[in-house]
């Protein structure tokens, strides 16, 4: 902050001092006085001072002492006229920063005062799991870079929360919400991690998650975890946030931080980023790495990223992207990595063919996401798209396969990733231990029984392995290539999830059954959701699903109809 200011800050803090001394202390004149009025300004109230005994001088002294004191050892930004940067996209909080109107220092401590005014407390949101100690060192350290050399590009000093499943070498820990990876502290960045801090990405913090990310019990609630608690839906708090990225998509909806990343195996990108009223887009396999992250499945995790907006959404992902020797995909990551961000305009759907994915999970339960459908329909063709309805994907025997398939990769993958760590539980087995001794705190809500199944399953070699994953590829895959080929569309659509359900810790998550995330889930291709709609002030997304490495194409589509179409709306939280 500039010296002005400073003085300017000094001066008013001093008129508010005097004004607090002249309502609380009985040494001041009546508020009747002809003398001195506490609402003349601070000159007036200098002038009076002349008045008063020197006791009263003296106090005056100290008052201009102290403004003196904050001069030399700085203001903190708590004292000063809050600007108000919720909703703020990356652009606009860029060029505040260029101006020299902003700060990532001044961001980073408006979201950590944020999280404590309405995720610690007030609607207790409950969707930071951790705060980053570094966090504001970072944004200074980026700071004095800025003034130094420039920014390093768009998500420089940007604050960004993590899900709690991806690894941080840092003071953090990495838990993915189980208590049995409490103090679990990584030696290693997960390469995603590396790439953000590359890009000038400020870590924030770490997000809450469903435990496990949702991959411990069939009745379970979406965005508890035993060291987390539940996370709460910040258009309704007694509804749920979705999963398993459940704190990743709260954090940005209420703006407690600009960007977040979430990770996704079947719809724990797009589910929570759809009931949250925000982007979300699940990556093509293989094209953000996956080192690093606590795994369900090889075979379909990824990392993604959520954000309030499309060009948010694809700013973030360019810079997790890399080519990642270690990732198991790393063979067939493009030649070129593409800035997803650029060349975005509300002209995309221009000339696409889209497709209506009609026989999704659910589909026709509820009339009121069937209107928002049409709506969406009717917002593509004004857009300039070619609409082909309905489509029907030929998907029988896919879910059972991938079941099978998690089960299997759950437990090679996570033994995997825990002998190589230095994580207090070095196997699958030691956690269903650990979580029947600690039963109280571990499981006061539901069980295991997934984590047991899957320690049942054999090696990757057994042959119901093999089949189930070459089933799993081969239909989901055919499904959306088949789709796309007969009727030459450049994308399908399809809800992404109906409205949130009530949060329900006897029962489990007991949702609408609508969804539509598997296809891309699955075959490992591209999809993002955007808002569509609401029912009843409950945010309804909308999927765009395509091809392999689709994903640029995807990003143009959507962001050309989030500019033409439905325009979202933040929570109720403030």
């Amino acid at each position: 902050f500039s010296m002005v200011w400073n003085v300017g800050l000094c001066q008013t803090m001093l008129t508010q001092i005097y004004r607090l001394q002249a309502l609380f202390s009985d040494a001041w004149p009546a508020r009747n006085s002809t003398t001195v009025r506490a609402t003349r300004p601070a000159e007036q109230l200098d002038k009076n001072m002349q008045k008063y005994s020197s006791l009263k001088c003296i106090r005056h002294l100290l008052v201009r002492a102290v403004c003196i004191s904050l001069l030399a050892f700085g203001v903190p930004a708590l004292y000063a006229d809050e600007a108000d940067y919720r909703e703020m996209d990356i652009e606009t909080l860029q060029s505040l920063m260029q101006q020299n109107k902003l700060s990532s220092e001044t961001l980073v401590r408006y979201y950590l005062d944020r999280i404590e005014a309405i995720d610690r407390h007030g609607p207790k949101l409950n969707s930071v799991i951790e705060i980053n100690p570094e966090a504001i060192t970072i944004a200074k350290t980026l700071d004095a870079e800025r003034k130094t050399s420039g920014p390093r590009g768009p998500m420089h000093g940007i604050p960004v929360l993590l899900k709690a499943n991806i690894d941080t070498a840092d003071k953090m820990e990495t838990t993915a919400g189980s208590l049995a990876m409490k103090g679990h502290i990584p030696t290693k960045d997960a390469y995603t991690v590396q790439m953000l801090r590359k890009a000038g990405a400020v870590i924030l913090g770490k997000a809450n998650l469903s435990e496990w990310a949702n991959f411990r019990s069939d009745h379970s609630s979406s965005g508890w975890s035993s060291i987390g608690g539940q996370t709460r839906n910040p258009y309704d708090t007694a509804r749920n946030p979705c999963g398993s990225s459940s704190g990743s998509a709260v954090s940005v909806a209420a703006s407690l931080t600009s960007v977040a990343v979430g990770t996704e195996t079947n719809g724990s990108v797009v589910c929570p980023s759809s009931i949250n009223g925000i982007v979300g887009i699940k990556p093509t396999l293989g094209l953000v790495s996956r080192s690093g992250i606590i795994p369900i499945a090889h075979s379909q995790d990824t990392a993604g990223p959520m954000a309030r907006t499309v060009k948010d959404a694809a700013i973030l992902l360019t810079a997790m992207v890399g080519r990642d020797a270690n990732d198991p995909l790393a063979d067939i990551f493009p030649d070129k990595v593409q800035d997803f961000a650029a060349g975005l305009s509300a002209d995309a759907l221009k000339g696409k063919r889209i497709g209506v994915y009609r026989n999704h999970g659910g589909a026709g339960v509820d009339a009121r996401v069937e209107a928002i459908v049409a709506n969406t329909i009717a917002t593509l063709e004004s857009l300039g798209a070619e609409i082909v309805d309905p489509v029907e994907v030929e998907k029988e025997g896919m879910g059972a396969a991938q079941r099978e398939v998690l089960y299997y990769e759950f437990k090679a993958d996570l033994n995997a990733y825990l002998e190589s760590s230095n994580a207090p539980m070095k196997s699958l087995a030691d956690i269903i231990v650990f979580n029947t001794a600690h039963s109280d705190t571990v499981m006061p809500h539901f069980g295991q029984e997934v984590l047991i199944e899957a320690q049942e399953k054999g090696p990757l070699t057994d042959e119901n392995y093999l089949q189930a994953v070459k089933d799993a590829k081969r239909i989901s895959q055919a499904a959306i290539d088949n789709a796309l080929q007969t009727h030459e569309l450049d994308a399908l659509i399809a809800p992404t999830r109906g409205p949130a359900w009530m949060t329900d810790h006897i029962n489990g998550d007991q949702s609408s059954g609508i969804y539509s995330s598997s296809l891309a889930a699955i075959s490992g291709y591209a999809s993002i959701t955007v808002p569509a709609g609401n029912i009843v002030g409950l945010p309804i997304g909308i999927s765009f699903i395509g091809r392999a490495f689709s994903d640029a194409e995807l990003i143009k589509m959507a962001y050309s109809f989030e500019q033409g179409g439905y325009k979202r709306v933040p929570p109720p939280v403030d």
